[in-house]
């Protein structure tokens, strides 16, 4: 954590949060809320957007808790065998060490509030992907909720 935080709050707008797309090829993008990086915090705290039929890799975090909170659209959670659909108002939190794969199964956009404590190194990973932007229907979408 950054001990010289000049700020006791942070307040971006919706415009303002970096997008990264972690390789070429991925079907999800983040919008980073808050992180390490520009907020000195141990978490980072995305808005992850799946693409239609988008899924992420499997993947684990060896010490890391992921708390998933659906914001919009519908999907698929598998987490060490275990399968559940998940819709706008549905979260699921996958400890550490479980391994776990997030797939799009609906006909729009998925976006999740996906929160990762501690940040366990996510922030560079998704830091050093390439830049995007929020198109016009991300901003639709997360100007309603």
């Amino acid at each position: 954590m950054n001990a010289a935080r000049p700020d006791v709050a942070v307040a971006r707008r919706l415009a303002e949060y970096p997008v990264y797309r972690i390789a070429p090829t991925d079907s999800n993008r983040f919008a980073i809320v808050s992180d390490p990086v520009s907020d000195g915090v141990s978490f980072i705290t995305v808005i992850e957007i799946f693409d239609v039929g988008g899924a992420t890799p499997p993947n684990t975090h060896r010490a890391a808790d992921e708390l998933f909170l659906v914001l919009h659209g519908e999907g698929l959670a598998r987490c060490d065998g275990r399968e559940f659909a998940v819709a706008a108002g549905d979260s699921f939190l996958v400890r550490a060490g479980a391994e776990h794969v997030v797939i799009n199964t609906g006909s729009t956009r998925l976006y999740c509030l996906t929160t990762m404590v501690p940040d366990e190194d996510f922030a560079a990973l998704v830091r050093g992907g390439q830049p995007e932007r929020l198109d016009d229907e991300d901003r639709r979408v997360l100007a309603r909720i």
